[in-house]
């Protein structure tokens, strides 16, 4: 006679269903029956929500997140690309400016690429696939309050639907709800410490338009255009093009503190063209808009060190923007979404979900890609003027120095680009940087191209967006 006794599924609730949450869910259904609790109505289709208003701005998914993604959901980047994405080589694609107003050359020879495309698109097709998934619920319109339990041991979640209010239990709890994440609070009240948080903030502000892809340009390959900000000459302004699916661009443009762009449609491609390099505000002149401009000025890097805690309840785990948020400009959230969501996966296949130290062992796992996009981004930004209460440090300047030098050495070294887009693309540590052979010896020694003295488009891809 069939055994009618199996052992209990574990459950975990996940908070926040934003590609953090989301991915938390795929890697924890392989080992859980997962409930993801979520504030907002979600949308059937590729359609902006209440609870991401920065999705109007430009995003990119780095090739360390692309890895990512196949891993955790496999065949979904194939899946994207056949509604539209593109998949742009670095720098083959690109024409891209760095910091230091180096141009790169369209080197082919690496293997990284961006993954392109709307947020709404990539939001819906990740839910989809997420909640086909029978391992997976969804809850909406559930506000979270609180968590229940002990400081020794979270045991679920206090949620309000509508005028009721009532318990969720669960082995694990996953905070996945983003830069307004109430952790903090949550655990002050169960007699936690403070966690340590730290903040720098550029100032920026960002002003999103999109646009119907201009003359033939959406015809061909049409690259992605960047030029980026320089922190030595503030206030820094930046922009970029994004060539998205059904022929469109979301032109994203930035400007720090003093510098910033503003909501006026009228000013616009002014702004654009008024950046060290006025290369987007060319294509725009004649390019029609299909848009408002948006504007956000949440673009503050602020990160809660919770791996840091000599105290950590088990049966909790902060993943995420509600871990670490980062200036976008940098591109790393989403990858870093999936990289948490990877480490989630690699720890609980080797240790069960509910024994006592797994959810530390958790938290430390998921700080190691937060620590990696953090570093990037607060290298940047450190240095621009009231981004932080302190100075950089001395060594935060001679690291901001070599990397300098990397960025020069790989925009006209094939070798040396593939150990900076490594990093870059979150696809390896720092410390590749400083690799004898791909890195310090051509750093030193060369070959060296000469550097491009402006922006490496081909006169094709000029003469299509006029055409």
């Amino acid at each position: 006679m069939r055994d009618t006794l199996t052992a209990r599924r574990p459950t975990a609730v996940v908070i926040g269903a934003s590609a953090a949450g989301l991915f938390a869910a795929a890697a924890l259904a392989e080992f859980a029956d997962v409930t993801i609790v979520e504030r907002d109505t979600l949308p059937h289709g590729p359609e902006p929500r209440r609870g991401v208003p920065q999705a109007r701005h430009a995003h990119l998914v780095w090739s360390g997140g692309v890895k990512a993604f196949d891993e955790l959901l496999p065949g979904l980047v194939d899946d994207i690309v056949a509604h539209g994405a593109n998949l742009v080589q670095i720098m083959g694609g690109m024409v891209s400016r760095a910091p230091n107003e180096v141009w790169f050359r369209r080197f082919t020879s690496t293997h990284h690429h961006n993954l392109v495309c709307s947020r709404d698109l990539l939001d819906f097709l990740i839910r989809d696939r997420v909640l086909s998934d029978e391992h997976v619920t969804l809850r909406e319109n559930a506000t979270v309050l609180g968590v229940t339990g002990s400081a020794t041991r979270i045991t679920g979640i206090r949620l309000r639907t509508g005028d009721n209010e009532h318990s969720l239990s669960a082995d694990l709890v996953i905070d996945a709800s983003g830069r307004g994440s109430r952790a903090p609070q949550w655990l002050r009240n169960l007699g936690l410490p403070e966690v340590t948080e730290r903040e720098v903030n550029a100032g920026v502000t960002y002003a999103t338009r999109l646009y119907r892809a201009p003359g033939t340009s959406a015809d061909i390959d049409f690259p992605l255009v960047n030029v980026q900000a320089n922190p030595a000459k503030a206030p820094g302004r930046g922009g970029i093009i994004l060539p998205i699916e059904n022929k469109r661009w979301i032109v994203t443009l930035s400007g720090t503190r003093g510098g910033e762009p503003t909501s006026d449609p009228d000013a616009f491609v002014d702004f654009a063209l008024g950046l060290d390099d006025p290369v987007i505000g060319e294509f725009l002149k004649d390019a029609t808009p299909l848009s408002d401009v948006t504007t956000s000025h949440a673009t503050a890097n602020r990160r809660r060190y919770y791996e840091k805690m000599k105290r950590w309840p088990d049966g909790f785990t902060v993943l995420g923007d509600a871990i670490a948020g980062y200036n976008p400009v940098y591109g790393h959230g989403i990858t870093v979404a999936a990289q948490c969501a990877l480490a989630v996966r690699d720890v609980l296949r080797t240790t069960s979900l509910s024994t006592p130290g797994t959810a530390r062992r958790l938290q430390r796992a998921a700080a190691r890609p937060v620590s990696a996009a953090w570093d990037l981004a607060v290298g940047q930004d450190v240095f621009y003027p009231g981004a932080t209460e302190t100075p950089p440090t001395p060594m935060e300047r001679s690291l901001a120095r070599f990397v300098d030098c990397a960025v020069a050495t790989g925009a006209r070294n094939p070798r040396a680009l593939g150990a900076l887009l490594d990093v870059m693309s979150m696809e390896k540590p720092a410390t590749r940087l400083f690799s004898l052979t791909d890195m310090i010896i051509p750093m030193l020694f060369g070959p060296k191209k000469p550097r491009l003295p402006g922006p490496p488009l081909t006169e094709a891809e000029r003469k299509t967006t006029l055409s």
